[in-house]
């Protein structure tokens, strides 16, 4: 087996041609003293031989150095180059590059300026020899040279500023004490991106054409390093602002109190929040990926059509009210279903945005209050507080109302009671509209007979006036049923009104409530009320009182009031003046 052949580095081959040429000359010196004592010369052209060869070897040493340390800074561009084009961090881009700048130059500082936004120039980077970071204040460098680089996309060499006439008596040259100087521009893709600007406020001439070519060399793999950094650093940014708004948009969706599903083109749901899953009775992994035809079974039928215009048609349907049981638990409810189409930014319509807001317990509520509008006056019920209910009441002048229809005791044991109920709701009916019509507010229905009064809960000026209208109209209201039922079915209201003051508010329990009013005038009101006959409107003196002349009666004289041991005056209303 050949053993390997050894091949000397190029460091030794310069260190044996410089110890060559030392021997050469040594050996020149001693042959020449030699012959001089002995009187000997040699022959003619040798010595001058010798001498020459002894230059040629240094001329060989000195260009053999030159080419090294041209080989050195291409070793040290191919080392830089890998290592700035391995990291898109730019931190360490930029310092590779400034402290590679500052190696190769030997540069004392050395700045790192890119152009920002609006073409504005900024110093990212700033270190000294020593490769500490340089502040604000040790930031002093030739604008002057920096622009006309920037201007012309020229490196620009000066091997003493100082004395340099394309730049005496520059102001920053001067006040800064600027000698050696170069700056280089920095490109990528061809266009100018910065510069690279190293100095030395001491040496002259620090810097050589080598240096400059080598920067140059070396600026174009820069820029684009740092124009790859750069970028790197605008897409992190990009996304981290994107995630930011994510989850942003993910807290949006997840605090909000209306379900939110995607649905894609073939109506497979894409994404649900979490108001969707408690609103559907599901997960969101059992949510994702399925129908809708699936999640809403009952009613995807009456939403196709909407989906269809919402997919096709980009149209919005807002407010779609569907009842259904859901699958998962057989719970019905009533959902608001609003559709959106799902828009991408250059594919059109990618899906469709379906909002559902659960109105099950609202639609019970309403159909409550409606039940309870029906039992007590709406006016009533706007005046309650739930927060602040509490049992008592307050003192007001009212006037009183009380309908009863006559002969009902013997009317009805002729009649079945479902049909005694019908006939009677008729009737009662009647009396309800009249008084609502009027702003009065029923208390209660009693039996065969209504209580209602005027001025409470809402203040009303003309509420005795109001109060015998109410009974005109519902006499009135009966004469017209009776031509609607047959003979053995017309009946006839008494009615009595009086007007006094009574204690209105709340009576009963936390648990049981009953808005009335209870007082001395209520009671006269029910004991006018019984002395009435068939369509009979009876009313006391106070309330004529307050009526004055705008109503048309007849006095009733030597009338006495059930329970009452002073008699007080009682008219029969005729009609309105």
């Amino acid at each position: 087996m050949a053993e390997p052949t050894f091949r000397p580095s190029l460091e030794d081959q310069m260190l044996r041609l410089s110890r060559s040429a030392e021997e050469i000359r040594a050996s020149l010196a001693l042959a020449e003293a030699r012959l001089d004592r002995t009187g000997h010369h040699l022959p003619q052209g040798v010595l001058e031989g010798l001498r020459q060869m002894s230059g040629t070897l240094l001329v060989i040493q000195s260009t053999m150095e030159s080419r090294e340390a041209e080989r050195r800074g291409l070793r040290a561009l191919a080392g830089v180059g890998q290592v700035i084009n391995s990291s898109l961090e730019l931190p360490v881009v930029l310092a590779e590059v400034i402290d590679t700048m500052i190696r190769l130059t030997r540069a004392q500082r050395v700045f790192i300026m890119l152009k920002g936004e609006s073409d504005v120039m900024k110093t990212v980077a700033a270190r000294n020899w020593e490769r500490e970071t340089l502040d604000d204040v040790e930031i002093e460098f030739s604008k002057t040279i920096v622009d006309r680089v920037l201007s012309s996309g020229e490196p620009i060499l000066t091997t003493n500023a100082q004395s340099d006439p394309r730049f005496g008596g520059n102001e920053s040259i001067i006040a800064y004490n600027l000698t050696s100087i170069l700056c280089v521009p920095l490109k990528a893709k061809g266009k100018l991106i910065g510069v690279i600007y190293a100095d030395n406020k001491v040496k002259e001439a620090l810097f050589s054409e080598r240096e400059r070519e080598l920067l140059m060399a070396f600026s174009n793999q820069a820029a684009i390093a740092l124009e790859n950094a750069r970028l790197f650093e605008s897409v992190k940014q990009s996304l981290a602002e994107v995630t930011d708004l994510k989850n942003f948009m993910d807290d949006v969706f997840a605090s909000m109190s209306n379900g939110v599903i995607t649905l894609d083109l073939d109506d497979r749901i894409t994404m649900a929040n979490r108001a969707a899953e408690r609103i559907l009775g599901r997960n969101n992994s059992q949510l994702v990926g399925t129908r809708l035809d699936t999640t809403l079974p009952d009613v995807h039928g009456d939403l196709q059509s909407h989906l269809i215009g919402v997919r096709q048609r980009g149209q919005h349907v807002t407010g779609l009210e569907v009842t259904t049981d859901l699958p998962e638990d057989h719970r019905a409810v009533t959902l608001t279903v609003s559709m959106a189409p799902l828009v991408g930014s250059e594919e059109g319509t990618r899906g469709v945005t379906v909002v559902l807001d659960d109105v099950t317990e609202r639609r019970r509520l309403e159909a409550q209050r409606r039940l309870f509008e029906r039992m007590v006056s709406p006016a009533v019920i706007e005046q309650l507080d739930p927060d602040g209910l509490k049992l008592g009441g307050q003192v007001r002048e009212i006037t009183t109302l009380f309908a009863d229809i006559r002969g009902f005791t013997a009317f009805s044991e002729s009649l079945a009671p479902e049909d005694l109920v019908e006939i009677l709701n008729r009737y009662l009916a009647s009396a309800a509209t009249a008084v609502l019509n009027h702003g009065g507010t029923i208390d209660k229905f009693m039996g065969d007979a209504v209580m209602a009064w005027f001025n409470a809960p809402l203040a009303q000026e003309d509420h005795a006036r109001r109060a015998v209208e109410a009974a005109l109209q519902l006499r009135d209201a009966t004469t017209r049923l009776h031509h609607e039922v047959t003979t053995d079915l017309r009946l006839s209201f008494g009615i009595g009104i009086h007007t006094g003051e009574a204690l209105l508010g709340l009576v009963g329990s936390e648990r049981r409530l009953d808005y009335t009013a209870i007082g001395d005038s209520v009671n006269t009101a029910k004991r006018i009320q019984e002395s009435a006959e068939h369509g009979q409107i009876l009313i006391s003196g106070s309330t004529l009182k307050q009526l004055g002349s705008a109503v048309q009666v007849r006095p009733i004289e030597g009338m006495s009031l059930k329970g009452k041991l002073d008699p007080i005056a009682i008219f029969e209303v005729l009609g309105l003046a």
